[in-house]
């Protein structure tokens, strides 16, 4: 029988202090930047991991969406609040799209079939 092969592994201790052993400073400057982010400051930690589920979705980090969604709910955030930030974050990526037909438009404009 084949073994199964998830395309997103599984995140592990194992693998945790893998990557902190390989970079050791690098990591712990990230992990204190990102304490740092999701202290409470102008905005609640709620606010800020409902905005961290958002982008997740948009960068479509199966991790981040994940452990994000978990902290949102911790947080206070309800499912409708977390299901409310992914609808903005599909329509911000749906958005960018739609906006960027204006490149697509304008160089179609300047480069006119000849007939």
């Amino acid at each position: 029988m084949a073994e199964d092969h998830p395309v997103y592994p599984p995140g592990t201790a194992e693998i945790g202090r893998r990557r902190t052993e390989l970079a050791p400073e690098i990591h712990d400057a990230f992990e204190q930047f990102s304490r740092a982010v999701f202290r409470p400051g102008a905005l609640d930690e709620k606010t800020k991991q409902l905005i961290a589920v958002a982008a997740a979705h948009v960068t479509q980090c199966p991790y981040c969406i994940a452990g994000h969604s978990k902290l949102a709910r911790r947080k206070g955030a309800s499912d409708q609040e977390i299901m409310e930030a992914i609808w903005v974050a599909a329509e911000m990526r749906a958005g960018g799209a739609y906006a960027h037909s204006t490149v697509a438009l304008h160089t179609l404009a300047e480069h006119q079939p000849v007939h």
